[in-house]
């Protein structure tokens, strides 16, 4: 599936993920049943991570995945062989970089995934599609739903302990305030003043 890829520079504010690490958890319609229990609530389209900064979900067929809810846990059903993307909005007035992890690997090398690793830039109030694990810079192996023998990462890696589950950690901009889009220290200049009102201090 052609796809092209691009680099930019962005410089993290903060090690840590933005409000968290979020999952969706896929599987077909019994085996949620089952990992749920039948107590569940649904609802539609892309929810909020990130502490509202994005807004994601998985598309497959004509739309957004209804959403399943159980104890604080989000998950899909998944038909198996059918095609998906993992769709993603910046909802702020920034630039964001989100790294995403499908059963357990790095969408954008194929290869088991870690937060340190670097992710897709979003430009205020994007919204792209992400739809397979890249396997160079111009194309990536399409996302599909299966059994977990005949997985991605089983197939690839021989290894499919985490597979059922997309993550996604989204990481701001170092020095940018993410709402606003502005320098993070523009509000506190318009409290300045053009003389000091106090003796200089030296620090020893």
């Amino acid at each position: 599936l052609a796809s092209r890829m691009t680099y930019t520079s962005f410089r993290r504010s903060n090690d840590s993920p933005h409000g968290g690490i979020a999952s969706i958890y896929y599987n077909d319609k019994r085996g949620i049943a089952e990992m749920t229990g039948r107590d569940y609530y649904t609802s539609t389209g892309r929810k909020r991570a990130a502490n509202g900064l994005v807004e994601w979900g998985i598309r497959s067929g004509f739309g957004i995945l209804r959403n399943h809810h159980s104890t604080g846990m989000r998950y899909v059903v998944g038909h198996r062989n059918a095609r998906y993307a993992i769709s993603l909005k910046n909802n702020s007035r920034s630039r964001l970089e989100v790294v995403v992890s499908v059963d357990g690997l790095d969408v954008v090398d194929g290869k088991p995934a870690s937060v340190r690793k670097r992710g897709y830039i979003l430009s205020p109030e994007q919204t792209i599609e992400i739809r397979g694990w890249r396997s160079s810079e111009e194309e990536v192996a399409s996302f599909m739903f299966s059994r977990v023998g005949g997985s991605y990462s089983h197939l690839k890696h021989g290894e499919s302990s985490n597979a059922g589950v997309v993550g996604l950690a989204v990481f701001t901009e170092k020095g940018v305030d993410p709402w606003s889009g502005q320098s993070a220290d523009t509000e506190g200049r318009f409290s300045v003043s053009p003389f000091a009102e106090f003796p200089l201090r030296r620090a020893y």
